[in-house]
């Protein structure tokens, strides 16, 4: 359907070298878009992108880090220069560190809001900036089921996530005036890179499966139709909003 194509449209992703930014990267690719992918790490990018092109999608790369407010500013305005608009923004770039509260490390709290906040705020802004002239963009942030709820062991990692849901809700009341669409998704637990030691725990699979109405993980690929759809003209009325994508488990006790 028209409605959902990304056809003539760019976007670029954060942290899409791996894992749910790399999925979607792919996602995107498959409805039309072309796609600029970002991470710090130039080899395992190139890796991605290479991977990308070999199924058909027209990539660009960009190396650089979102936690630095000066190299976002500088990449996105170059890219804008010499390439043209990018129409969608997905900042998916992020960490996690597990560690009882009453120990958590003073920097990794620092480094957590750094990675999962501070770069939402940076890239987005260097992106709003040139979407604002145009007077249209898509920007998707990229939360978490800890949005609303916590666990133990990641209260800091659960404070970002609230973050970025209500950061979300800033720039869709702050730039919706201005055409841009600003919403977020929330994916329950998928099998990623950044829950792999969750996923190699058999006591924590079997209870997630419990506490999960659909029974299992979630797959990557499974975000892709929530990240289109934000992406497109499809969620052309809807702003500031967090669409959970996480089997359920924020619906039941």
């Amino acid at each position: 359907m028209q409605l959902f194509s990304l056809s003539g449209r760019t976007a670029i992703v954060t942290g899409s070298s791996m894992g749910i930014g790399f999925a979607l990267s792919r996602g995107l690719a498959q409805a039309g878009a072309k796609l600029v992918l970002n991470a710090r790490n130039a080899d395992r990018l190139e890796k991605a992108a290479n991977t990308l092109r070999a199924e058909g999608a027209d990539i660009v790369t960009l190396a650089f880090d979102v936690t630095d407010p000066d190299a976002a500013r500088t990449a996105v305005d170059a890219y804008e220069a010499e390439h043209g608009p990018i129409d969608i923004l997905v900042n998916n770039a992020g960490m996690q560190h597990r560690t009882p509260l009453e120990d958590f490390p003073a920097e990794m709290f620092e480094k957590l809001m750094l990675t999962n906040v501070n770069s939402v705020f940076y890239v987005g802004q260097a992106v709003a900036r040139h979407m604002i002239k145009r007077g249209a963009g898509k920007i998707v942030n990229i939360a978490s089921v800890q949005t609303a709820l916590a666990r133990p062991g990641i209260a800091p990692y659960t404070t970002t996530k609230g973050a970025v849901a209500n950061l979300t809700k800033g720039m869709a009341t702050d730039w919706a005036k201005y055409g841009l669409n600003c919403n977020a998704i929330a994916p329950g637990y998928f099998d990623t890179p950044l829950n792999a030691a969750l996923v190699a725990d058999p006591e924590f699979s079997a209870w997630l499966e419990k506490r999960t109405p659909a029974g299992r993980w979630g797959n990557v690929e499974e975000l892709i139709g929530a990240c289109i759809f934000l992406s497109s003209d499809a969620a052309s009325f809807v702003n500031g909003h967090t669409l959970f994508v996480d089997g359920g488990i924020t619906a039941s006790l």
